[in-house]
C-alpha cells in the first residue's frame, strides 16, 4: 500500500502527466454525460421496456449497448458512440489487405498516407453513421418510443443530424484524448462504456450471493476473475522474439580500422497478433442464426432445423460454444496471416543488411518466420477461443449474465489491452523523470521495444 501511495504521489508531481490525466478524465466525464441526454422526441424508458430481457450481451442490440455504455438503450444523443468509427476503421484496414491503393497508403506513403487514410476513415464514418442512425430511429419508431405528438419527418431529420453530430463529437473526443491526454482516446471511450456496467453487475451479483455460504462463493468468483485477468495479461503481452543480427560495418576511413560488431535486435512476433478481431468476426457470424430464427418464427415445417438454430442463438448452449470456439480459432489464423507478412519481413531485413542467425536471407527467412508464426498462433487461437466461451461457463456456474460478461470475450480483451497501453504510457513518464516505474521488476510492455512489426500496428 505504501508503494502504491508513493507511485501516485510521483505521478502527481509530474505537471505534464498530471494535466494529461485530468484532461483525459474531464473528456471521459463529458462522454459519459452525453450517454444520458435523451434524443428529442423520444419517450423516456420506452426502448428499455420494449427490449425487456432480450437485450442481452449475446444479441446485436445487447452488444452495441455494452460498447456504448448503455447509451443505446437510453436513447441518448451518443447512442451510436464510436461504433461507426470502429466499423469504418475495420473496413479501411481490410481494404488495405486487398486493394493496392490502400496498401500503398498504409505501407509506403508514410505520414501523408496515414493522413489520407484518416480522412477516408472519417468520411466513411459519416456515411456509416447516416445508415446506422436511420436504422436506429426506425427501430425506435417500431417499438413506439417516439412521442406521437411529433411529426415523423421532423423526428427523423432532426435526430439523424443529432446522432451524426454525436458520433463525430465522440470521435473528436477520442482524438483530443490521444493528442493531449493519456492513452488511446477511441479505445478509452470504448473501455469506459464497457466498464460503466461493472459496478451495477458486481452489486447485483453480491446481493444474489448474500446469505449462508454465499459470500464465500462470491469471494471465489472474484478470485476466478482475477486469475482470468492475469492469464489474459500474460497472453496479450506474450511475444516470441526472433533474434536479428546486423552486418558488421567499418567506422572511419583509416587503414587498419577494426570493423565494428553488428548490432543485435529482435523481431517481436506476438502470440495474440490478431487481438480481438477474430472474436468480432466470429460474433458477426453467430448473429446469423438469430436472424434465421426470426424468419422461421411460427413455421413448424422443420422442427429439428429450427431447434438447432435456436440452440445456436443461445450463447449458453453446447452447439453455440463449440461452433463459436472453432470460428475463433479459424479466424485467428486467417487474420494473423493477413496481418503478419513474412515476405515483407524478409525484404526489410535484406534492405537493412540484417539477417537471422543460422537462416539464409530471402525465401529461407520468410519460410522461417512463417513457420514460427504458425506455431505460436496455435496457443494464441486456443486461448482466444477459451476466453470467448468463458462467459457461458460462468453463467453455467450460476453467475448473472451482466457480471459473467467480464469473465471473457471482447470486453475483457479490450479492457486489458487498453489498461496496459495506458499504464505503459504513464510508466514512460515516470521513468523519464527518474522515478520508479509502476512495477518493481521489469517493465510494462507496450507498443515500444525491439524492432517494430512491419506493416502493422500491434
Amino acid at each position: 500500500m505504501k508503494g502504491l501511495i508513493t507511485t501516485i504521489q510521483n505521478i502527481w508531481k509530474i505537471k505534464e502527466l498530471r494535466d494529461r490525466i485530468l484532461y483525459t478524465l474531464a473528456l471521459l466525464f463529458v462522454f459519459r454525460l452525453g450517454s444520458h441526454i435523451l434524443l428529442p422526441g423520444v419517450i423516456p424508458g420506452a426502448l428499455k421496456s420494449a427490449i425487456g430481457g432480450s437485450g442481452n450481451a449475446n444479441d446485436l442490440i445487447g452488444l452495441i449497448n455494452i460498447f456504448t455504455g448503455g447509451a443505446f438503450n437510453n436513447s441518448a444523443i451518443l447512442a451510436l458512440g464510436v461504433m461507426p468509427y470502429i466499423t469504418a476503421s475495420i473496413i479501411i484496414q481490410l481494404l488495405g489487405f486487398a486493394v493496392p491503393y490502400f496498401q500503398r497508403l498504409q505501407q509506403k506513403e508514410g505520414e501523408s498516407g496515414r493522413r489520407k487514410l484518416s480522412q477516408l476513415t472519417r468520411l466513411l464514418t459519416v456515411a456509416i453513421t447516416l445508415v446506422q442512425g436511420g436504422a436506429y430511429l426506425t427501430y425506435l419508431a417500431s417499438v413506439n418510443a417516439v412521442d406521437p405528438a411529433l411529426s415523423r419527418q421532423v423526428f427523423f431529420i432532426a435526430n439523424i443530424i443529432v446522432l451524426s453530430a454525436g458520433t463525430i463529437f465522440s470521435m473528436w473526443l477520442g482524438e483530443r484524448i490521444t493528442d493531449k491526454g493519456i492513452g488511446n482516446g477511441i479505445s478509452l471511450l470504448i473501455m469506459i462504456g464497457i466498464i460503466a456496467s461493472l459496478p451495477s453487475a458486481l452489486i447485483f451479483e453480491f446481493q444474489n450471493r448474500f446469505g449462508a455460504g454465499g459470500l464465500l462463493v462470491f469471494a471465489m468468483e472474484l478470485a476466478g476473475l482475477f486469475a482470468i485477468v492475469l492469464a489474459t495479461v500474460a497472453i496479450v503481452q506474450a511475444v516470441r522474439r526472433i533474434p536479428v543480427q546486423f552486418a558488421k560495418r567499418m567506422v572511419g576511413r583509416e587503414a587498419g580500422n577494426i570493423p565494428q560488431a553488428g548490432a543485435r535486435d529482435y523481431i517481436p512476433l506476438k502470440v495474440n497478433a490478431a487481438g480481438v478481431m477474430p472474436i468480432i468476426f466470429a460474433q458477426a457470424i453467430m448473429f446469423l442464426p438469430a436472424t434465421i430464427v426470426q424468419f422461421l418464427a411460427g413455421n413448424d415445417s422443420d422442427v429439428a432445423a429450427s431447434g438447432l438454430l435456436r440452440a445456436l442463438n443461445d450463447f449458453t448452449s453446447l452447439p453455440y460454444n463449440i461452433l463459436y470456439f472453432l470460428l475463433i480459432v479459424g479466424f485467428t489464423y486467417v487474420y494473423t496471416a493477413l496481418l503478419v507478412n513474412p515476405q515483407q519481413y524478409a525484404e526489410y531485413l535484406k534492405r537493412q543488411n540484417a539477417f537471422i542467425p543460422g537462416i539464409k536471407p530471402g525465401s529461407s527467412t520468410a519460410e522461417f518466420i512463417d513457420s514460427v508464426t504458425t506455431r505460436i498462433t496455435l496457443p494464441g487461437s486456443i486461448f482466444l477461443g477459451f476466453i470467448s466461451i468463458f462467459p457461458a461457463i460462468a453463467v453455467a456456474f450460476g453467475i448473472n449474465q451482466g457480471f459473467a460478461l467480464f469473465f471473457g470475450g471482447t470486453s475483457l480483451l479490450i479492457l486489458v489491452g487498453v489498461v496496459l497501453d495506458t499504464l505503459q504510457q504513464i510508466e514512460s513518464y515516470l521513468l523519464m523523470r527518474k522515478y520508479d516505474g509502476l512495477v518493481k521488476t521489469g517493465k510494462l510492455k507496450g507498443r515500444s521495444g525491439g524492432m517494430q512489426p512491419i506493416g502493422s500496428q500491434f
